[in-house]
């Protein structure tokens, strides 16, 4: 980092801003026109883009004075796991719960925040969209393990320790939607993402998962499969649980490809 960006940084941090503007694109409803409004809150340390929102909440008047309805967003756990909170902030899609005002500010340089719905998925209203299509995908790839009854089936077999290390990572996914977003092969539901790519892979690693193998490949041998993956990795950049995507597309497509060629002689 050179001298002049180190100075800028430790300015910014010692002279903070007295107020933030925040933009918001709204929305009334899925079939009306968005609009942007805006909002200025007085700036305060350790702030995080959900309690921006929330102070805009309590008094819901724009930067001209003028009310306003409060902006409708989802939250949860506020704690970075349930995912329902994503958006764009500042051109980049992350959770809001975890997105301090202070790194934004540094980021972008100046004293504005612009919050808007992510834009692969339907928007519902203001920041709040309908993740459904992601559940959809789940469904597809049969991205769960059968229970034969709840009898004890005793312990179940051995796994090698890095099998466990990459079926762990994998398992973190909250299903924010952050990956489908920044990648630029998902729309119109031409392709089903490396979110639901990774489930298949966690799943077909599972000992009892294995039974639903070839049920969870055909599916990503369709139309909407892994084929249409343009490798862009932008999906590991922006994953907010540092999930291996690239891993998992790289592993699930060769073992489409073996699918593919040789699965016919296991039916």
């Amino acid at each position: 980092m050179s001298s002049n960006n180190g100075n800028k940084i430790k300015a910014r941090l010692t002279d903070p801003p007295e107020t933030v503007r925040v933009r918001v694109k709204r929305r009334e409803r899925p079939d009306a026109p968005q609009y942007v409004e805006t909002f200025e809150i007085p700036y305060r340390r350790n702030l995080n883009v959900i309690s921006v929102l929330m102070e805009i909440r309590k008094n819901p008047v724009k930067a001209d004075g003028t009310e306003t309805t409060p902006p409708v967003w989802d939250m949860n756990c506020l704690e970075q796991v349930c995912g329902i909170c994503t958006m764009v902030i500042n051109g980049r899609v992350r959770q809001s719960c975890s997105a301090l005002i202070d790194d934004i500010l540094l980021e972008a340089g100046g004293n504005e925040v612009v919050l808007e719905p992510m834009t692969k998925f339907p928007n519902v209203r203001d920041l709040k969209v309908d993740r459904s299509p992601m559940f959809d995908h789940l469904k597809k790839v049969h991205a769960w393990v059968e229970l034969d009854g709840y009898h004890d089936l005793g312990p179940g077999p051995h796994t090698p320790q890095e099998t466990q290390q990459e079926r762990y990572a994998y398992s973190r996914c909250m299903t924010c939607g952050c990956c489908l977003e920044a990648c630029p092969q998902y729309h119109d539901d031409n392709y089903i993402g490396p979110q639901a790519i990774a489930q298949v892979r966690l799943f077909n690693m599972h000992p009892t998962g294995k039974m639903n193998r070839d049920e969870r490949l055909d599916a990503m041998m369709d139309d909407d499969g892994i084929a249409n993956c343009g490798n862009s990795q932008n999906c590991v950049q922006v994953c907010p649980m540092n999930i291996p995507l690239t891993r998992a597309i790289y592993e699930t497509n060769r073992e489409v490809t073996v699918h593919g060629l040789f699965g016919w002689l296991r039916k």
